[in-house]
């Protein structure tokens, strides 16, 4: 027995090791960076993210082959759908105002490795997202000048034949890539204003066609005579509904941008809300607009919006739609080439990818070399992808983030205290030394309360002061009944003692909250792939289709149930996600479902992509990381005891080396005892 212990050592370590948490420091506010965006800037840079190219082409393109004028209801239920991951992104930016966005909450909850994969992924997210708008901005601009730089391009400088690679190279689309990673080294003040310049332009082309779109507008083109309102039906809608989504991939931005926030705290979740509204309401209203002025089934999907002015008599306005897409495209572009060296830096700084890109300007106060290096690869694949190409590998590594933040905050809000440091941050990990209490173990008192508490009992107990009536009384009674029965996060509700204490009461403080995570997990995965691959792939019988169906709906809701009736962190400084563990819960599944509806060639492509980056882990990440060279630095200290004569107990610390050297002792010069000993 004791050599299969030995023996499981080592392997056991390296669990350790790869699901190490980070650790933050006291002041979560300090930073290289410069602290300089507001609420606004926030706030329109999530804008900029969300309302894009999708607003011209997603529009009419679900509008027509998926929903019909019911695409008004497609859009509103995503944007619901996409307000639960941005709840838990909001949450996170607050709390943790830090760079690096799911990368870094992930990394602060869940552990190491899990945090490298999702940065690994996000970044190849934002660089294909980034030369795949690229590609259609200089498409889009090609088709206004009759494609004349594509001719030209293919004439006089070259033309392939080579299968996954564009006919031609798309030169236009990797200047403006180039240009644009010039302007953002400036320095995030810039890039601000450069999303401000367009956003405005793009929010007033959007008033203009909300504007003369309810001018021209028929209500007779959502009657039964041009096919109802819902020609698809209810499955037309949820369809509709999952393209809709992606529409609103974008708001992370906002928390990316979080240690360049002067306020985060109130910033992000204020920006987040704010950005998500205004996008959701502007796909909504246009959405409505496009449907009435023209039929559902006439619309043009490539330029909805331009040929339904154009059929009505007012070609000019497609100039101005032009105009506002090549602007709305812009702030897409510049959202992607700002979130993306961020996530960079962030994983550089923890020593999990190469250090060069940490480097951050001492004039500008941004990591240059990681937005040149990697706007230039984003360049790259726009010079020789062609846009279908790039746009089938979007979308997975996003889905994978919003669902590890989402179970990232189940997490933190469920898991026992590891310090109460001064950054409120309660859950996470910090250099702060845990103050102990005298408190029986399971249970947490509020200070504040306890405060209160001794201010009346020291008002009561003395004879100047009696009790007013029978009710303050009874007041002050609850108020210490639920002193003491308020109990550490990860603990069951003591009003669930009596039905769940037999049969949970002897479990670990945290272990059934992690036991149900991981069972909410493999149940909604499992309930997903019934959903989608039972009928088709997998050609289930009617009955076994409906009992798995049940069975891992029961466990997925059981599962939540179980978190549900166990304390949680008690922070309220800061923004919180209402009702969890259901919010991020449902959000989970959500993303589940959408990410095993993606087609197969993008999980060859994640696969591929996940290998890659295991072998930059391995091979860089896991040696220079900090929180292991912290760890190690731990391993080369020892300490011990001593009483003095006078019998006053001190710690000496000692650096730990070979044999045969010198050990030298610290002893501090205090002779009172540290309050934990």
């Amino acid at each position: 027995m004791a050599s299969c212990v030995s023996g499981c050592s080592p392997v056991m370590r390296f669990c350790q090791k790869l699901n190490r948490l980070k650790t933050l420091e006291d002041d979560v506010m300090a930073t290289s960076l410069k602290r300089c965006l507001s609420t606004v800037d926030l706030a329109l840079l999530g804008v900029g993210g969300m309302v894009g190219s999708g607003l011209y082409v997603l529009t009419g393109t679900v509008a027509k082959d998926t929903a019909g004028p019911a695409v008004v209801v497609s859009f509103l239920i995503a944007g619901v759908a996409s307000l639960m991951a941005a709840l838990c992104y909001a949450e996170f930016g607050a709390r943790v105002p830090k760079t690096g966005s799911a990368y870094m909450f992930t990394y602060v909850s869940v552990g190491e490795i899990w945090a490298f994969l999702i940065g690994w992924n996000v970044i190849l997210e934002y660089m294909i997202g980034g030369a795949a708008v690229a590609r259609a901005w200089s498409g889009y601009l090609d088709s206004i000048f009759n494609h004349r730089i594509q001719n030209f391009t293919e004439s006089h400088v070259m033309r392939w034949d080579v299968p996954f690679i564009a006919h031609y190279p798309d030169l236009l689309a990797a200047a403006i890539l180039l240009v644009a990673s010039f302007f953002i080294s400036f320095g995030v003040r810039v890039s601000s204003w450069l999303n401000h310049i367009f956003s405005a332009i793009s929010m007033a082309v959007i008033v203009f066609i909300l504007v003369l779109g309810f001018v021209l507008a028929d209500p007779a083109n959502w009657s039964a005579r041009e096919g109802g309102f819902a020609p698809f039906g209810l499955s037309g809608v949820m369809a509709g509904t999952a393209t809709c989504f992606y529409a609103f991939v974008g708001f992370d931005v906002i928390a990316a941008s979080s240690e360049e926030a002067s306020n985060p705290q109130r910033a992000i979740p204020a920006a987040t809300a704010i950005s998500l509204g205004l996008a959701a309401t502007a796909y909504v209203l246009v959405s409505t607009v496009l449907t009435l002025m023209v039929p559902w089934h006439s619309l043009d999907p490539n330029s909805a919006l331009s040929d339904a002015f154009f059929r009505r008599g007012y070609s000019w306005a497609g100039f101005i739609v032009a105009v506002g897409s090549i602007c709305a495209m812009n702030t897409v572009l510049l959202s992607n080439l700002f979130s993306l060296p961020r996530i960079v830096y962030a994983m550089a700084e923890d020593g999990l990818f190469f250090s060069v890109f940490s480097r951050v300007n001492p004039v500008t106060k941004v990591p240059v070399i990681a937005i040149l290096v990697f706007g230039s690869l984003m360049a790259i694949l726009a010079l020789i992808f062609d846009l279908e190409a790039l746009v089938q590998f979007l979308s997975i590594g996003t889905l994978l983030a919003y669902t590890f933040v989402a179970a990232s905050i189940i997490v933190l809000r469920f898991q026992p205290d590891k310090s109460s440091g001064s950054s409120g941050g309660g859950g996470i990990k910090t250099d702060a030394t845990a103050t102990p209490s005298m408190n029986q173990p399971g249970q947490q008192v509020d200070p504040s309360v306890v405060t209160n508490e001794t201010q009346t009992f020291v008002q009561d107990s003395g004879d100047l002061k009696e009790y007013e009536s029978f009710s303050d009384k009874l007041q002050l009674v609850e108020r210490q009944k639920a002193v003491k029965e308020r109990r550490a996060p990860g603990m069951l509700k003591a009003r669930w003692e009596p039905y769940l204490g037999r049969i949970l009461g002897d479990c670990e403080q945290g272990e059934v909250v992690a036991f149900s995570v991981l069972a909410l997990m493999v149940s909604g995965v499992s309930l997903c792939a019934v959903l989608v691959f039972g009928n088709n792939q997998l050609n289930l019988p009617l009955w076994s289709f409906t009992l798995l169906l049940v069975i891992f709906s029961l466990v997925f809701l059981l599962s939540l149930a179980l978190i549900w009736v166990h304390e949680q962190q008690p922070n309220h400084k800061t923004f919180q996600v209402p009702l969890v563990p259901f919010v991020p819960g449902f959000s989970i599944l959500l993303n589940v479902f959408l990410m095993l509806k993606l087609s197969p060639l993008t999980w060859i492509r994640f696969t591929v992509w996940v290998a890659a980056g295991l072998l930059v882990y391995f091979g860089y990440g896991i040696w220079h990381s900090k929180e292991g060279l912290r760890e190690q630095q731990g391993q080369d200290v020892a300490a011990r005891y001593v009483v003095l004569p006078s019998g006053s107990l001190v710690e000496t610390v000692q650096n730990v080396q070979p044999e045969g050297h010198t050990l030298s002792t610290h002893t501090p010069t205090h002779d009172n005892p540290p309050a934990s000993r």
